[in-house]
């Protein structure tokens, strides 16, 4: 087989491009500190890198979720706390006068007024919120959930927020459940329900059906009030057992936020230990052994002048090979 001169030249140029493009690309290395720079290094690498990426992003976005749920949790818990407190000192106050040998009116008269501050507090504590977000409203998070005169105008609205794949959390108690005892059991509610059961399944008529007692926090502080003001001492007396009844409830509320904000570092912790394991792997993925890299460069070099110095060898153009 007759090898021409232009063989040789063709062979000597394909041998050093293919040199210096390997150089380029260990260059390109040693420069990024990246072993992936374009899919084309890598597709199924590559493709695995963008699902960490969009994996991250998503969990970045759960935390987030986490951290506003805990910040509403946290708040909630001290302005449950609060009322609690504010509960604990009404029946205190209850206690002291509701012996009629221990208080008189003008006893009675001057606690009154504490009982109205009491109050303020705890409509103060129901109308609670972060940033521009009321705690208590339910859905209604941008208006008053209690009015001045103790009334709540919110809804029972449960906001959920993600914070992991499929894994949905309520992040606020309604004024429903922190502020009544038994808000189930009210009359409308109840209606509500029986009227939904097919009549034969009605066993009695709804106005018969025994209802639980509910107690309002800002009804009982009110009714408090009113029996210090008229000397209602049989009055004082009936609310001690309901006070019982509204710090149960609440001290019942507060655990649910508990329970729900270790919910939320459990969700954390997990988030945090899925978020080191998809860097360790992006990071064997994309990252490049930068003392393989300098090694393979340093080799590529020796290969390239070796191809150089053979080619100075192998073509040595004269005007007879030329005419060849």
């Amino acid at each position: 087989m007759r090898v021409t001169q232009n063989t040789n030249f063709d062979t000597v140029r394909n041998t050093i491009t293919k040199t210096k493009g390997r150089m380029e690309h260990l260059q390109n290395q040693a420069g990024t500190l990246k072993k992936l720079n374009t899919p084309s290094d890598d597709p199924i690498g590559a493709a695995k890198v963008l699902e960490i990426r969009t994996d991250k992003v998503n969990n970045d976005q759960f935390q987030m979720n986490a951290k506003m749920a805990e910040a509403f949790l946290n708040n909630s818990d001290h302005a449950i706390s609060e009322l609690a407190d504010i509960v604990v000192r009404a029946k205190e106050i209850a206690l002291a006068q509701a012996s009629g040998a221990s208080s008189n009116e003008s006893t009675r008269l001057g606690v009154s007024e504490e009982v109205s501050q009491l109050y303020s507090q705890a409509v103060s504590a129901a109308n609670r919120r972060i940033g521009d977000r009321y705690l208590f409203g339910g859905y209604k998070t941008d208006s008053l959930p209690v009015t001045a005169d103790g009334q709540y105008v919110g809804d029972n609205g449960q906001i959920m927020v993600e914070i992991s794949r499929e894994v949905y959390l309520p992040m606020n108690l309604t004024g429903l459940e922190v502020f009544n005892t038994k808000p189930e059991s009210s009359f409308d509610f109840y209606k509500m329900e029986s009227m939904r059961a097919p009549a034969s399944e009605r066993t009695q008529p709804i106005e018969d059906k025994k209802l639980a007692e509910n107690v309002n926090v800002f009804n009982e502080l009110q009714n408090l009030r009113i029996f210090l003001l008229t000397g209602d001492v049989d009055g004082i007396r009936s609310t001690l057992d309901r006070f019982d009844q509204l710090h149960s409830s609440l001290l019942a509320a507060r655990a649910k936020v508990g329970s729900r904000a270790s919910g939320l570092e459990s969700t954390h912790q997990s988030l945090e230990r899925h978020k080191l394991t998809n860097a360790q792997l992006s990071s064997n993925l994309e990252d490049a052994d930068m003392a393989q890299v300098m090694s393979d460069i340093a080799k590529e070099e020796t290969v390239l002048r070796s191809v150089l110095s053979g080619s100075q060898r192998l073509v040595q153009p004269t005007l007879m090979d030329f005419l060849k």
